[in-house]
């Protein structure tokens, strides 16, 4: 049976991954389009091209925005505080577009015939500024800008052939190019998001080497490549967002996972990537986390599946500077919730996302990552970055696949969602080859556009493009995080992590600055912070003291008798705590500005037989499966309480909060 199992599950993971979108278009059986518009006949629509690229442009021009970009809730805003959403574009190739078998040289070793040379696609055929025109033309503000560890670090010169439009750049290295691009991008009011794709160079997402961040490399040296690719670009301001990495992946034997604290953890992984860019290379980049992209076996009876974000609803991040954090997710209609995406071997009899009802496809698509936005003033209330979806243009001609897109595009419109369409940028030949670009060009260096007349897809991308949403300023709102010192230090405190170690051995957890503690999980170590009612508490000086016993217990006030209680001086609110095992081992107690805290008495919230939340509480549940207890919006905890009697793990019990002046 082993034997069995590993032919098997060999055969089904080599397919696991969603099949690439020009696979799809030549994969997926063809279907008949009646009731849905057929394609234009270009001598009809000619006259009505340039009106539509003009109004779609028109429609999401943004006005000269400010950099740096950061997040207010689920928005995401540009320096004067006003919305900024991100309608791009994947302009793909610096990843790799070679399949990994025969020569890299041959262009049928490449995705879809098409061999970007290591660099972005179509700088053999157009020049760099008709390529970013085009952008411009349809509607695109930013950029997703893919790359691979192994471009960073890739010495030989792109070929004269892979530059020929482009004749400046002949003996540069692939990165030179993107610095490059990159230059030309931003200069053009483009903003551009660096994206890790891939770990070596060739096409993304199978079983290919690069399923995780360390597939083909160490965590160290990937958080290494991602310092340097901060520190290179940190003076061009309009370069906004570190995408972290692409389609996180089972390999042959192992899946991800989120937040088991070991060599596969996605969620620690880009916990820790992202405090280090933010602290040690570019504080003003958006830190994106796309979910997860495929877990299990891909054959029925097994366990398989498509995580995306649903792991957020139940541990989120909390960087070391709020208002970073965006979320990203991808969609296409030949996966599913439950499907790969792949044909053959390795297809499953779960629904695919073009075979669900309108209906179903939203609600699979709110459960999965819109969510995220939808719920406001939860730990996980962020942006949500749809930051790949696509599918095949003219010679696409399937009703399920024109239903999906039409359908995916009107729930992108009714949630106000950013975007970025995959991909921009594909070749031609005669207005033939891989269809899925919205920009083409023949080897003559003629484009085929999305505005031509003949690509059934323009409407659906010019309302996209053109809808109605949130404009203008972004009021700042309360910032809820959750903290989960589950296997190692969680100090999302830019002060706390530059002093010494204030509770040595004991795994320590301390809320962003500017935000006071104000739940506690009776088991699970989990914590809730806010700065919620009253902004920032702390006081500018600094000043924090870490309370192991009573000494703070003024007599008269024992708040739960017969209970340790750690409790911070008057004057100071609970910004931290630690653990030993389960065990409480210290609190951190933050001073707080003069006359911000006045108030000495206060009330008890016991959590150690049910949740103590109050009515209506806000931040969400931020320890499931777990007891918890929360300080009202209009108070500040002061305290911790515990037991090590006989049965007790020392675990939180109580909560002593008090009114905030």
């Amino acid at each position: 049976m082993r034997g069995s199992f590993v032919r098997a599950t060999l055969a089904a993971v080599l397919l696991l991954a969603p099949v690439t979108p020009a696979a799809a278009a030549t994969a997926t059986t063809r279907e008949s389009a009646s009731g849905l518009p057929s394609v234009s006949d270009p001598a009809t629509t000619a006259g009505t091209s340039a009106a539509s690229a003009t109004a779609g442009a028109s429609a999401a021009s943004d006005p000269d925005w400010s950099a740096p970009l950061s997040t207010r809730g689920r928005w995401i805003v540009d320096a004067d505080g006003d919305r900024f959403k991100l309608r791009s574009g994947n302009w793909h190739g610096a990843s790799g577009t070679w399949n990994g078998s025969g020569s890299a040289d041959d262009d049928a070793n490449h995705h879809a015939g098409e061999n970007a040379g290591r660099i972005p696609l179509g700088l053999d055929r157009a020049p760099m500024a008709e390529i970013i025109s085009g952008f411009h033309e349809i509607g695109i503000n930013s950029i997703r800008l893919p790359f691979s560890n192994e471009m960073i670090h890739d010495t030989r010169p792109v070929t004269d052939g892979a530059v020929a439009a482009n004749p400046t750049l002949r003996g540069k290295t692939p990165l030179e190019v993107y610095d490059v691009v990159v230059r030309e991008l931003t200069a053009s009011k483009i903003a551009v998001i660096l994206n890790n794709h891939t770990n070596t160079t060739r096409w993304c997402c199978g079983v290919d080497g690069n399923e995780r961040w360390n597939a083909s490399r160490s965590t160290g040296a990937w958080e290494s490549d991602w310092l340097f690719m901060a520190r290179r670009y940190q003076d061009n301001q309009r370069v906004v967002g570190a995408d972290l990495y692409n389609e996180v992946r089972r390999t042959v034997w192992d899946d991800p996972n989120w937040g088991l604290g070991d060599n596969h953890d996605w969620f620690t992984a880009s916990q820790r990537v992202g405090d280090r860019i933010l602290t040690e290379a570019n504080p003003d980049l958006l830190i994106i986390v796309e979910g997860i992209n495929w877990t299990g076996i891909p054959v029925d009876g097994f366990a398989h599946g498509r995580p995306t974000l649903e792991p957020v609803r139940h541990l989120s991040h909390t960087l070391v500077d709020s208002g970073k954090l965006v979320y990203s997710a991808h969609f296409y209609g030949y996966t599913g919730p439950n499907h790969s995406g792949a044909t053959g071997i390795g297809e499953t009899t779960d629904p695919r996302y073009q075979d669900l009802s309108p209906t179903e496809l939203t609600d699979i698509l709110n459960r999965q990552a819109l969510y995220v936005t939808a719920e406001g003033e939860r730990h996980f209330t962020a942006p949500v970055w749809i930051s790949e979806f696509g599918v095949g243009g003219r010679e696409e001609t399937g009703a399920k696949q024109r239903a999906w897109f039409a359908n995916f595009v009107d729930h992108l419109i009714r949630t106000d969602a950013d975007f970025a369409y995959w991909p921009l940028v594909g070749w031609h030949d005669n207005r033939r080859g891989n269809g899925w670009a919205l920009l083409h060009w023949d080897v003559a260096g003629h484009r085929m556009g999305l505005y031509d007349g003949d690509d059934w897809r323009a409407a659906a991308w010019t309302r996209l493009v053109g809808a109605p949403g949130r404009t203008g300023h972004i009021a700042p709102v309360a910032d809820w995080s959750m903290l989960s010192p589950d296997h190692a230090d969680f100090i999302a405190s830019r002060r706390m992590r530059a002093l010494p170690d204030w509770n040595s051995g004991a795994r320590k957890a301390v809320c962003p600055d500017g935000q006071r503690l104000l739940g506690l999980s009776h088991t699970g170590n989990r914590g809730l912070c806010s700065d919620v009612t009253a902004g920032p508490l702390g006081d500018p000086a600094g000043g924090h003291e870490v309370v192991v016993d009573e000494r703070h217990v003024g007599p008269g006030g024992d708040w739960a008798s017969g209970y340790t209680k750690l409790q911070c001086p008057d004057g100071h609110f609970l910004t931290g705590y630690s653990v030993r095992g389960a065990a409480v081992s210290a609190a951190l107690c933050a001073a707080a500005r003069p006359g911000a805290i006045t108030g000495t008495s206060g009330r008890t919230v016991w959590f150690d037989r049910g949740d103590n939340r109050g009515p209506s509480p806000k931040g969400g549940d931020f320890a499931h499966g777990h007891y918890k207890g929360q300080c009202a919006a209009d108070e500040y905890a002061a305290g911790i309480a515990y037991t090590g009697r006989l049965g007790s793990s020392r675990t939180p019990d109580a909560l002593h909060c008090r009114k905030l002046t």
